[in-house]
């Protein structure tokens, strides 16, 4: 189905095909270029770290840092569970356990007291994700990680653009992620990076990345590597998709404070959180009152060309999670209460009053019946 409005679609109107094309002309398309190297230099700087290292997608980027912190059977990685499934499914590759955790209700953000009294002798890592571009409490989660002597790492996948008290997130763990797939807020198509302000780990992101290449022999592997490159062309795309994040992410903002006017007055609750002003929006979310409301609302709009999407569900209520019966209140209430509105920055004000006026009209329908 064709909708009038989607979910989300890219801004390509930069200078994507430019790059691209130079990299067509040149014959540089595989995994390597200069669009690589730039991409990465662009990226640090621009988010503020020492260490860019691209990779094929946001999920490789997880299990990449993973490796390089030397994560493997016998460890224990906490992760969120209200949450994309990758974040659990890079630490089982991994070969070690996931701990899940419950999320805040006013931020959707992992709970840190929670995460205190989950924390063992076998615990390695607490994964933060800035989820739909809200951010995590860092500072009280960088003074656990300490405290414990744990590594911190950052799911950004969907926080490029999110800060914590004026700091972007990605620069408060050892090592942190980002995704460039095609609904997110800068794309590559497909495409990750992992960044760091450690030159021992970037030297060992490095290394597996590019298939365990031994810098000291020509065609010498000395470790199990992986096949995690970013090409030039997307690389390229990356490029062109920075010069313009200031822009973009202004207009998702701006976005952001149409929907929470215009649905005003409703029986929704619009998702803003504790830190508006650092929150990047990269997914405009609701919930709504019940979760016999949701798939009607959804089915609503859908009738009307607008897409939507369901909130992530809760990873532990998956099949290949769910082996013990467990209960985490806050992320189940979330995980069946909310809603993705569309969110690209192509959207006008008139569109977003159409979008919010059908969800005024569903409302007023159910009223009247």
């Amino acid at each position: 189905m064709t909708y009038r409005f989607p979910v989300y679609a890219p801004d390509l109107s930069g200078n994507e095909k430019k790059y691209v094309n130079e990299c067509l002309d040149t014959t540089w398309i595989s995994g390597k270029g200069s669009f690589i190297d730039k991409f990465e230099k662009s990226f640090a700087d621009y988010i503020g770290v020492n260490h860019a290292v691209t990779c094929s997608n946001g999920t490789v980027a997880l299990h990449l840092a993973l490796i390089a912190l030397g994560i493997g059977p016998g460890d224990k990685v906490i992760v969120p569970t209200l949450t994309y499934v990758a974040s659990a499914n890079a630490v089982k590759y991994t070969g070690a356990e996931v701990v899940f955790v419950d999320s805040v209700r006013n931020t959707w953000q992992i709970d840190v007291d929670e995460v205190i009294k989950l924390i063992d002798k076998d615990t390695k890592v607490v994964m933060a994700v800035h989820l739909y571009g809200h951010p995590c409490e860092m500072e009280k989660l960088r003074k656990v990680c300490n405290e414990k002597d744990i590594f911190l790492m950052e799911d950004c996948a969907e926080g490029l653009g999110t800060k914590f008290n004026g700091k972007h997130v990605g620069t408060f763990g050892e090592v942190s992620t980002f995704s460039f797939y095609g609904n997110k807020t800068i794309t590559t198509g497909e495409g990750g990076m992992v960044v760091t302000n450690d030159e021992t780990l970037y030297k060992r992101l490095m290394h597996f990345k590019g298939q365990g290449l031994a810098h000291h022999r020509e065609y010498w592997h000395d470790v199990i590597g992986y096949n995690y490159r970013m090409t030039n062309i997307c690389a390229a795309i990356g490029l062109a998709q920075l010069e313009r994040i200031d822009s973009i992410l202004e207009k998702k903002r701006q976005i952001a404070a149409m929907y929470k006017k215009d649905l005003e007055g409703l029986p929704v609750e619009f998702h803003s959180g504790d830190r508006p002003e650092e929150h990047s929006y990269w997914m405009c979310s609701i919930l709504v009152e019940q979760a016999s409301v949701r798939e009607p609302l959804r089915a609503h709009l859908k009738a009307e060309g607008i897409e939507t999407r369901p909130l992530f569900y809760p990873v532990h209520t998956m099949p290949m999670y769910s082996e013990a019966y467990r209960r985490f209140r806050v992320a189940e209430e979330l995980g069946w209460l909310g809603i993705n509105l569309p969110s690209y920055p192509g959207l006008s004000e008139k569109d977003v009053h159409t979008i919010t006026a059908a969800v005024r009209n569903f409302y007023k329908d159910r009223k009247g019946h």
